[in-house]
């Protein structure tokens, strides 16, 4: 294996797939065991493309608002799914969009458990003020490594691996103005054509050692950056993150930073700003479900706090949206918001 040389550190728990998920420890950030060659990183505890499409259509058995729509298929012609809770059209609406990185998991796993939670008595009356769009997995081959390039020095152990890349090795978060791959085409040809998005959160993963202050961070974020963003959008952006930023910096376990991304507008964040007029956000969460590099991988007693990330920002952005609270949020925050740098040593 590649790399294996940069430990991981960071606390919190994890149980997956048809039990629970574990309740983060106070200042989970940088705390717990380094990764060390030791630590467990399996796959069998991330939902598979079939437990994901059960669970989904499960849920919209139970869940009276819920609808699931099949937007496209990917390269191996798996189908990929677009979870809908539309009370009022006039609503504004948000779209949270995961896994376009598919080695990227625990946001899926946290929108998961979101859909979940939106069919309970703790979101109750929420859903008649907003509309959310979910795409909980759009890179569906990558996260199973279904793909026509070799994986052998991937880390993780279990029946497959995951790769960043779909199944042509195209990274989906550069394909947003050609759409030459069927995953990207389909998201913007059947929703972000077809539906009125206002907002968008676009969740991902990177890798282990960034930090912020001197501590690593637990994610970082970051509004459109291309100078053909309109001024309004950009402003909308940054609400967005000062919901999110609001919501888990202030949990104690979280620690978050401003991400250093380009203005590129093949990437979603620029190129769905400036094309549709929608407000986008990139959360970054800290850490990978399996790469050829180990400083890009975590060991799976962080991914709990992880989780929980996704799932707060998931409740409070649509919370903030359907009271309209975000539209008085304040931005100012951004102006000092420090950039995360790279650890060098531990």
């Amino acid at each position: 294996m590649k790399n294996k040389w940069i430990t991981l550190s960071i606390t919190g728990a994890l149980i997956l797939g048809t039990t629970a998920i574990g309740t983060p420890i106070v200042n989970a950030v940088g705390e717990g065991p380094n990764y060390n060659g030791k630590e467990t990183i399996a796959n069998s505890i991330l939902h598979s493309h079939q437990e994901l499409v059960d669970f989904l259509h499960k849920q919209e058995a139970k869940q009276e608002a819920m609808e699931l729509e099949v937007i496209g298929q990917s390269v191996k012609g798996r189908d990929l799914h677009l979870v809908k809770y539309i009370k009022n059209p006039e609503n504004p609406t948000i779209l949270f969009l995961t896994q376009q990185h598919g080695n990227e998991a625990l946001t899926t796993e946290g929108a998961l458990q979101f859909i979940k939670q939106l069919g309970t008595g703790k979101m109750k009356g929420i859903l008649k003020d907003v509309n959310v769009l979910i795409i909980p997995r759009l890179n569906v081959d990558g996260a199973m490594g279904d793909v026509n390039f070799p994986l052998d020095d991937y880390i993780a152990s279990g029946d497959h691996h995951l790769t960043r890349y779909n199944a042509n090795e195209v990274d989906l978060n550069r394909d947003h103005v050609e759409r030459l791959q069927p995953e990207t085409k389909a998201l913007h040809d059947n929703v972000l054509g077809p539906y009125d998005v206002d907002y968008m959160i676009d969740l991902h993963h990177q890798a282990t050692q960034s930090e912020v202050d001197g501590k690593l961070v637990s994610g970082s974020i970051l509004y459109p950056t291309t100078d053909n963003a309109n001024e309004t959008v950009v402003k909308k952006s940054k609400q967005l993150g000062a919901v999110v930023y609001d919501a888990i910096d202030s949990k104690g376990w979280g620690h978050i930073g401003k991400y250093q991304g380009g203005s590129a507008e093949t990437i979603s964040r620029n190129g769905i700003a400036v094309e549709y007029g929608i407000s986008t956000l990139l959360f970054e969460m800290r850490g990978m479900a399996d790469h050829e590099w180990e400083s890009y991988v975590l060991g799976q007693k962080s991914n709990g706090y992880l989780i929980k990330q996704t799932v707060i920002t998931l409740e409070e952005t649509v919370r903030a949206i359907a009271d309209r609270s975000i539209e008085s949020k304040d931005t100012s925050f951004w102006d000092s918001l420090p950039y995360q740098t790279r650890r060098t040593t531990e």
